[in-house]
């Protein structure tokens, strides 16, 4: 039997008898009462880590570097802007998994009907394979760069990231959130150190982040650009984070508490998305002080990972070590994401058609459904990398059409008083969101037809 309990202040509909969101987890952290900002702070730094991720992972960093191969560091604007409407949409779905209680799945089902939740399911479901693809493939070409494994077996490989979240998940949340940074940490470090190595412009870069009109009046400086912004905000990113940002134990009939988490989680999301801001800046950087004005073609994540260690293309500094560090990097950035990518496929497949099936039969589904396209290309292509890596175009399609069936869901849910009661959105952010998002509508909108040829 349901029942509903309201806060008079916060008009909140409350479900205690409802299934939460990543039920294992939800609520299973303990956050200080009265301590002071840092301490506060450290308590709810985690789930930011989750998020950013999704705005650092291997389908980013082709476009990221060859963005400053052909433009220098003009294109930096384009990934500043592409930050600041992540750090505004992350902080909304954030604010909504904490106030409400539900993820973004769970309630997008529940003011739908059955056969629109399940076509939505369907969308969402696409748009999880379709990230995947990304990981999958980046991780697998990683692991035959370190290990001179084939790549079907690198693919196979990957499948074992759901039994080491299995495990994490026995250990705690805060295990998995502590992995996750140290993957980003690795990636953070590698790229620092390779762009300190190869003595980027200073001034460039500071000029580089001042939009140019040239971004617009260029067709494929913009073609690009609207690649860097189309595949920043993923949709599996903003259900990630209604969910996690849960995780936190809280007592949603003290105002002030809520009031408390949705500050402290909202930071927590922004230092994370800026670390991103700064991984992907140096993508480009290094992209802009290595390879432009020269004729190497960057098109693979082998090609890279050749130029890295190729005197003629890189000078001085190339060397096998710089080739395996990206290498390295690539394998942390895959990881990292599959292991996001999964939590988000349970989060998606509980919410939109509520299946209920043992944890570890549920994981290692949504693992195969990503998994097995991306195997059953790579079989039939025998292994072909440059064919296999080709998916990746396909897949920044399929996540341009689901990105409006989360975007949209979010703003309005989130600037409604009745869902949210005091915690809507203010006026400022609720425009600025809107603004966003039909911008985000209207350039993936622009990518799907420049990819059907309608625009060539």
């Amino acid at each position: 039997m349901k029942v509903t309990s309201v806060n008079e202040e916060t008009n909140l509909d409350i479900d205690p008898a409802g299934s939460k969101s990543l039920d294992e987890v939800n609520g299973s952290i303990e956050v200080p009462k009265g301590a002071g900002f840092w301490r506060t702070l450290a308590a709810y730094t985690g789930p930011g880590v989750l998020i950013a991720v999704g705005y650092m992972d291997p389908g980013n960093w082709i476009t990221s570097i060859a963005g400053g191969a052909q433009y220098k560091y003009s294109l930096l604007a384009v990934i500043l802007i592409s930050s600041l409407i992540a750090m505004l949409l992350q902080a909304m779905s954030s604010k909504l998994g904490i106030v409400t209680g539900k993820d973004l799945a769970q309630l997008t089902r529940e003011h739908t009907s059955k056969g629109m939740g399940i076509f939505l399911w369907v969308i969402t479901e696409l748009a999880i394979m379709a990230t995947d693809v990304a990981e999958i493939i980046g991780s697998a070409i990683a692991i035959k760069l370190l290990f001179n494994i084939p790549l079907i077996v690198g693919i196979v490989i990957t499948t074992a990231d759901v039994l080491i979240l299995l495990l994490l998940m026995k250990l705690g949340f805060r295990k998995i959130e502590a992995i996750v940074a140290t993957l980003v940490g690795v990636i953070l470090l590698v790229f620092a150190y390779e762009v300190l190595l190869s003595n980027p412009s200073i001034s460039g870069i500071m000029n580089g982040y001042i939009p140019s009109d040239k971004i617009i009046t260029n067709h494929s400086m913009l073609y690009l650009s609207l690649g860097i912004i189309g595949a920043t905000v993923m949709p599996h990113n903003l259900y990630l984070g209604s969910s996690v940002s849960q995780t936190r134990k809280i007592d949603r009939s003290d105002r002030e508490g809520v009031a408390k988490a949705v500050k402290f989680s909202t930071i927590d999301s922004n230092i994370q998305l800026f670390i991103a801001f700064i991984v992907n800046s140096l993508l480009l950087i290094l992209g802009a002080a290595l390879f432009f004005g020269t004729d190497s073609s960057l098109g693979r994540f082998v090609d890279l990972f050749n130029a890295l260690s190729n005197h003629q293309i890189v000078g001085a500094i190339a060397s096998p070590m710089l080739s395996m560090l990206f290498a390295v990097a690539l394998l942390s950035s895959g990881q990292s994401s599959t292991i996001t990518g999964t939590l988000s496929g349970q989060i998606i497949m509980e919410g939109f058609i509520r299946l209920k099936m043992p944890l570890w039969a549920q994981r290692l589904l949504t693992r195969l459904i990503s998994v097995t396209p991306v195997l059953a290309f790579a079989i039939y292509y025998h292994g072909d990398e440059a064919k296999i890596e080709n998916l990746l175009t396909f897949s920044q399609v399929f996540l341009s059409i689901a990105l409006p069936f989360a975007v949209v869901p979010l703003v309005i849910f989130t600037s409604s008083k009745k869902l949210m009661g005091e915690f809507k959105n203010h006026a400022w952010v609720k425009y600025s969101a809107w603004t966003s998002t039909i911008v985000l509508i209207a350039l993936n909108v622009y990518l799907i037809l420049q990819t059907v040829g309608v625009f060539s």
